[in-house]
């Protein structure tokens, strides 16, 4: 795996995987997945792995198209 060194933005809520798995009712493994597909960026805090809720947010959230709106 590549290193990068890639800096928070100063807004950045830092969560655990559990944590971030949980408020999006998804699996931990999804996001080690998506982290390592680039989808999403973690963060390595020693042996400790946080992503960002707001990146997530931004990310893994999206609007469904309507009929109404084609």
């Amino acid at each position: 795996m590549p290193h990068h060194d890639i800096t928070p933005t100063r807004d950045a809520r830092l969560v655990t995987l559990a944590d971030a798995a949980e408020h999006f009712h998804v699996s931990v493994k999804t996001l080690r997945r998506r982290i390592a597909d680039g989808t999403i960026t973690g963060y390595r805090l020693g042996r400790l792995i946080r992503v960002d809720l707001n990146e997530l947010t931004q990310r893994l959230v999206v609007t469904i198209p309507s009929a109404r709106s084609v």
